[in-house]
C-alpha cells in the first residue's frame, strides 16, 4: 500500500510541476519514478532500509532523497510547498480526459477556472471555446470527460484497490490477535472496479484488532470506530469496512460479505428449501435452532449441496443452477499461463531490452514471450520502420541461441489504420510468429466504420491476435463505438484470437465479452501488454478476467505449450491464405 501511495504523490508532483510550467525533464523524472514505484514486486520501504534506493528505475539522488523524506514523515516537504503555489482544485481538472496539466493551467489563467464545477460552468455558458487553441469540440469532450469523472469517482479500479486490499491483510494478519483475515467483496470476485474495500478477520480480540487497523499505514480518516467493526478512508480515497468476528464465524461472515447480493440471495433461498437459514453469522438448521459446523467456504456449499463456487462467479446466481448440474467450469488458473504474447522492449517504448524482457518472463517459469513493439504509425510510441523490424527480428534469432527451455517469438504490434489496412505489410508480417493488430488513433470512428475496420484487420490472413479489442482506458476513456457481437463472429470466422489485455487500466475484453467470446468458440490471449518487467505481474488481474468470463484453460491461446501454439497460429495462416 505504501508503493501505491508513495507512487501517487510523486506523479502529483510532476502534475503540479506541469501545471507551473516547469522543467520537463524533472516532469518527466518524477512520472517515470512514480510509475516505478507504483509496479515494484516488493515494498519501497524494505528497499530503502537495505539501502537499494539506487537501484530503483527512475529514482536519482534528488528523488531518492524525497522518497527517503516520505518513508521517514509521511511527506514530501517539495509537494506540500507546490501545493501551496496551486489551487487544490486544478488537479481535479486534470483527472479529467482530454484536459492535462497544461489545460489545465491555460482555462486557470485565462478563464480563472479552479475547480470541476467551474470547469463545467465555462463550458456549458460556452467559455472555454474562446480560449485559443480549444474550441466547441474540445468544450463539448470536456463536459463528456467531467461527466466520465463523476460516474468513476465512487468506484477506485482493481488495479488500485487490490493492492491495497492484500496489504492491509497482511498487516493485520502480523497480529497475535488475528487467526484468519481475507478481503472480501467485489475485490475478491475481481471486479474491474470496486466501491468500498470489505476486510474480514476472525479473533477472539477484536476491540486489539480495530485499534490496529484505525491506525495502520495509509489511513486518512476514521469514519466508525466500534468494537466489532470500524471504517476508514485511505489516503488515495478508498473507503475500507473491517468486520471481526469469532473464528468459528469467519466462512461464514466471508462467505456473505463476498457476495455478490444476487449469489446471496439464491444461496438463502436454497438453504430455506433444505430447512436451513444461513447468514454471515453460520448455517442454522431451522428445525432443531442448531447451527451446523463450518470452518471453510466448502462447507457453506456442501451444506446447501454444492461444489466450491469460485468467488469470480459468484454474480447473478446463475452460477449455482451450474453447480447443481455439475457444469461449473474449471478456471483457467496463474499457473496454466505458459508466457505472454504482448509485451514491449527498448526498440519502441518499453523501458527494459528483449533480453531484460526474456529472463524477467524465463524467471516467471514461462515457456515463451512475444516482442510486440508499436508499428511505424505510433510515432509518439517510437513504433519501429519496416528496416528496424526487420533487425529487431534478427536480434530476437540471435538471442534464442541462448536457451533451450525458453523462446522469444518475434512479434509486432500492429497498427490497425483508420481504413482497416494494417502499418506493414504482408510480406514483412509473413517473417513474424505472432502479430497483434490493434486500434490507436482514430477513436472517434461510427460504430458502424470502427467494426468494419477491426473486422478486416482479422480477415488478414497474417493477424493471430486483435489487441485490447475496444480501446477502453478504465477511468480515463470510454470504450470506442464497436459492436463487440460482430467482432466476436468475425473471430470465430477467421480464427482471430481476442485478447484480454491484463493491464488493470484496462481488462479489455471485459469478463462479459470474454464469455461471449469462449461461447462462440473464440481463443482468447491473456496479455499484460507490459512495458518493463515489472509490467509482467500484472498478469494476474487479466486471468481473474478470464475467470470471471468462465473460461478453462482450454480457451487461452497462451496456455497452450510453445510447439502447439507455433502449430496452431501456422495452422489458422495457412487456413486464410
Amino acid at each position: 500500500m505504501k508503493n501505491l501511495q508513495l507512487a501517487a504523490t510523486l506523479a502529483e508532483i510532476a502534475d503540479l510541476l506541469e501545471i507551473l510550467d516547469e522543467n520537463p525533464f524533472r516532469i518527466r523524472a518524477y512520472r517515470r519514478a512514480a510509475r516505478s514505484i507504483e509496479l515494484l514486486p516488493e515494498s519501497i520501504e524494505t528497499i530503502w532500509r537495505e539501502g537499494r534506493l539506487g537501484e530503483v528505475e527512475g529514482v536519482g539522488k534528488g528523488i531518492a532523497a524525497g522518497v527517503e523524506e516520505w518513508l521517514t514523515t509521511g511527506a514530501i516537504a517539495f509537494h506540500q510547498e507546490l501545493q501551496e503555489r496551486v489551487p487544490r482544485g486544478l488537479l481535479e481538472i486534470v483527472r479529467v480526459p482530454g484536459v492535462g496539466p497544461k489545460t489545465a493551467r491555460l482555462l486557470y489563467e485565462e478563464l480563472g477556472v479552479r475547480s470541476l464545477d467551474e470547469l463545467e460552468a465555462a463550458c456549458r455558458a460556452g467559455r472555454v471555446r474562446t480560449v485559443k487553441g480549444l474550441g466547441a469540440k474540445t468544450e463539448e469532450n470536456i463536459l463528456r470527460g467531467i461527466e466520465r469523472v463523476r460516474r468513476h469517482s465512487e468506484r477506485t479500479p482493481l488495479g488500485v484497490a487490490l493492492p491495497a486490499a492484500r496489504s492491509i491483510v497482511a498487516e493485520l494478519e502480523r497480529l497475535p490477535a488475528v487467526r484468519r483475515a481475507a478481503y472480501a467483496g467485489s475485490a475478491r470476485r475481481g471486479r474491474e472496479t470496486v466501491g468500498d474495500l470489505d476486510i474480514i478477520v476472525g479473533s477472539d480480540d477484536a476491540p486489539a484488532v480495530i485499534q490496529a487497523f484505525v491506525g495502520l499505514p495509509g489511513v486518512a480518516q476514521v469514519l466508525a470506530q466500534g468494537r466489532e467493526k470500524a471504517s476508514v478512508v485511505l489516503s488515495q480515497g478508498l473507503q475500507v469496512d473491517l468486520l471481526v468476528v469469532r473464528d468459528h464465524q469467519f466462512a461464514a461472515a466471508l462467505h456473505h460479505f463476498t457476495g455478490s447480493k444476487e449469489h446471496n440471495i439464491a444461496m438463502r433461498e436454497l438453504a430455506k428449501s433444505l430447512g436451513l437459514r444461513i447468514s454471515e453469522h453460520g448455517i442454522m438448521d431451522e428445525k432443531t435452532q442448531a447451527w451446523l459446523p463450518v470452518a471453510t467456504e466448502d462447507d457453506v456449499f456442501r451444506a446447501v449441496g454444492l461444489p466450491y463456487i469460485p468467488p469470480e462467479l459468484r454474480e447473478d446466481g446463475s452460477e449455482l443452477a451450474a453447480a447443481k448440474s455439475s457444469h461449473l467450469p474449471r478456471l483457467v488458473e496463474m499457473q496454466d499461463i505458459r508466457g505472454d504474447l504482448h509485451v514491449h522492449s527498448t526498440w519502441s517504448d518499453g523501458r527494459h531490452t528483449i533480453l531484460e524482457m526474456a529472463e524477467a518472463a524465463r524467471a516467471r517459469g514461462y515457456e515463451y514471450i512475444a516482442i510486440a513493439d508499436h508499428s511505424r504509425s505510433l510515432g509518439v510510441a517510437g513504433g519501429l520502420s519496416p528496416e528496424e523490424l526487420v533487425a529487431q527480428i534478427e536480434e530476437i534469432r540471435q538471442l534464442n541461441r541462448r536457451w533451450d527451455d525458453f523462446r522469444i517469438l518475434a512479434g509486432a504490434e500492429v497498427d490497425i489504420l483508420p481504413d482497416g489496412t494494417l502499418d506493414y505489410d504482408d510480406e514483412l508480417l509473413s517473417r513474424l510468429d505472432v502479430v497483434v493488430a490493434s486500434v490507436h488513433s482514430a477513436m472517434n470512428q461510427d460504430r458502424e466504420t470502427m467494426t468494419q475496420r477491426i473486422i478486416a484487420a482479422m480477415r488478414n490472413p497474417y493477424v493471430d491476435i486483435i489487441g485490447h479489442p475496444t480501446g477502453r482506458v478504465l477511468g480515463w476513456r470510454d470504450p470506442y463505438e464497436v459492436d463487440v457481437e460482430r467482432l466476436i463472429a468475425a473471430a470465430a470466422e477467421t480464427g482471430t484470437a481476442l485478447e484480454i489485455n491484463a493491464s488493470p487500466e484496462r481488462l479489455d475484453l471485459k469478463d462479459v465479452h470474454a464469455r461471449m467470446a469462449k461461447d462462440a468458440g473464440v481463443w482468447l490471449a491473456v496479455n499484460t501488454d507490459a512495458h518493463r518487467m515489472e509490467g509482467l505481474e500484472q498478469m494476474h488481474y487479466g486471468v481473474t478476467t478470464a475467470r470471471r468470463g468462465w473460461l478453462e484453460k482450454g480457451h487461452v491461446l497462451n496456455c497452450l505449450p510453445l510447439e502447439e501454439l507455433l502449430r496452431n497460429l501456422k495452422r489458422h495462416r495457412r487456413r486464410e491464405a
